[in-house]
């Protein structure tokens, strides 16, 4: 038996396998989970964005660089959600927004 080919889907992506059928719908599914990702990056851009315009409205206005019990809040709604990767994927967004601690 031949091992799986390495360029076995349509357009030269690679699936990993050689049968026709297989690699068609891996392809099918790969075009999908690209624009999930660019969906998320586009998001990412646009919560960091306006997660450092809230930053910089509340230190003009006389407030604090951060306010822990909004991150605490942020973090268990991604904890509850996603379980433990939920915090890690929290942390980043909040670094994202605000910079590290």
């Amino acid at each position: 038996m031949a091992p799986p080919a390495e360029d076995g889907g349509p357009g030269g992506a690679r699936t990993g396998t050689a049968e026709p059928a297989a690699a068609a719908r891996i392809v099918q599914i790969r075009e999908r989970i690209d624009e999930i990702d660019n969906a998320l990056i586009s998001l990412w851009h646009e919560r960091a964005t306006l997660s450092q315009e809230v930053g910089a409205t509340r230190m003009a206005s006389g407030g604090t660089r951060l306010v822990l019990s909004r991150e605490r809040e942020i973090l268990e709604r991604f904890r509850v959600a996603l379980g433990a990767d939920g915090t890690q994927l929290a942390l980043l967004l909040l670094r994202a927004g605000r910079g590290p601690l």
